[in-house]
Parts: structure tokens; sequence; C-alpha cells
């Protein structure tokens, strides 16, 4: 199990260009970086309007995958009072498919996600439903290639450009920068169907967490809007158990586990 919490200008003189195998040998070693059977969290999630207002929820987070290897999220919001109660569930396939269900207590009901809606605002975050299936966007999904070296955050790193096979995937390319020594992920720009940058995720704030090196703040803006979301992660545990009813349709309506 692996999670970790994603336009080419010109390649910079005399950086030689890795073949697609190689770029994609990259984006595995940083994918699965982080090794777990479980990951459980609680999190500030700060919401930055234009104006420099803010909004600040606290979720908590529950990740597995099952027995086939499908990679499996809940996302619980504990504050403020107007949106406790919701919960979240997301299943990722392999093969890039994935399912998704949400309780909205005002609603009284579980509601699925459509496809269609894969683009749209999580919870009126900048994240939309697709970012926050993205960490655990399989690595043979995209076509990935080399761009450039560079220093970012003071550290030597890959540029990589990962290109969707599929062609309903909500962005048309990400730009990713990966530590050349630790395979950390810093950053990642995505670009819209039109090649335009539409957000910048950054990930910063590391720390050793039961031997594992740990982004606890995810910050996720937004380009035309001028918004953003940050994430702060204040408790993470990996490898506690989590009950399987958790990832039901059953435990969104109720909040309980069997």
């Amino acid at each position: 199990m692996k999670r970790t919490m994603l336009f080419i200008v010109s390649l910079m003189a005399g950086v030689s260009l890795l073949n697609a195998q190689d770029a994609a040998s990259i984006m595995k070693a940083a994918k699965d970086r982080i090794q777990m059977n479980t990951i459980s969290s609680r999190s500030r999630m700060v919401i930055t309007a234009k104006n420099g207002s803010t909004t600040e929820r606290i979720i908590d987070q529950y990740s597995k995958d099952d027995t086939r290897g499908n990679a499996r999220t809940v996302i619980v919001f504990q504050q403020p009072k107007n949106v406790a109660g919701t919960r979240f569930l997301t299943m990722d396939t392999a093969s890039g498919g994935s399912d998704r269900w949400i309780y909205l207590p005002s609603l009284g009901k579980v509601r699925r996600i459509a496809a269609s809606e894969s683009g749209g605002s999580f919870m009126g975050t900048d994240f939309s439903y697709d970012d926050i299936s993205s960490t655990d966007r399989e690595v043979n999904l995209d076509t990935h290639t080399l761009v450039r070296e560079e220093t970012l955050n003071g550290a030597a790193c890959y540029v990589i450009r990962s290109v969707p096979k599929e062609s309903g995937y909500q962005y048309s390319q990400t730009i990713v920068w990966v530590d050349k020594n630790s395979f950390l992920i810093y950053k990642s720009e995505m670009y819209d169907r039109r090649d335009r940058k539409v957000k910048v995720m950054e990930m910063s704030n590391f720390k050793d967490v039961q031997g594992r090196l740990t982004p606890t703040q995810t910050k996720i803006a937004t380009v035309a809007a001028g918004t953003s979301t940050t994430i702060y992660l204040d408790i993470v545990r990996y490898d506690d158990p989590i009950p399987e009813s958790v990832f039901t349709t059953a435990y969104l309506e109720t909040g309980k586990t069997r």
C-alpha cells in the first residue's frame, strides 16, 4: 500500500532526457516511498478566499487497501457545525476506475458522485474529487517524461511531465518536482485541456512519523481564482487497525462501525 500526501517550456541546456521507462521508475519510487498497511489522521483544513479571509475545518481520514489492491479512503468532517457529520468514501482501482459516495447530513442520505463531477470542488475547497484520489493514482495510467533537472527548496530535483493515457481525466498533464535523493515530491502543477496551468500543489514541513518522512503541510492553490486550501496534518498514525466496515456506505450513513 502506498499513500503520500500532486507545461513544458524548454529543456535546460546540458540535461539529458531520460526515456519514458526511467521517468516512470522515478515516479514509481516517489509514489512507493511510504509503505504502510493503513493510515489514520486528523487534519486542519484552512480555506483561503481571494480577499484573504479564511475558514477552517477539522477532518479525520482513514485509508486502507482491500484484498484486491483497491485503494479506499474515508474522510469525516468533524468541525465546524455546518459541515460536521459529512462523510466521504472513495474507492480507486489499479485500472484507474473510481467509485465515490458522500453523505450530507442535510440530505440525510448517501449520494453517489457521478463521473461527470470528478473535476468539481470537494466540499467548497480547492481540491477536486480527482485531486482527493490523485495520491493513489497508479503510475502506469500516465506517460512520464523527464524534462529537466533543477533545484527546488535547496534540493536537486527531477522535473517530470505526466500525461494521462485516458481521455476523460481532469488534467491534460501534470508537472512534478521529485527530490533526486529522497524521492520526496515537493510540488505539482496541473494543467487543463488547453494546457493552461490551473492548480499548484506544494508539500512541505516533512517530519519523521514512525520512521516515515511525512509531509505535514499540503497546499493547493487555484491559479485563476486566487484561492487556496491548506491541510495541516496534526495527528497521523501508520498501521493502526481500521475495521472493514468503515469503508462502506452504511458507515457513511450512520458513522458507526459494526
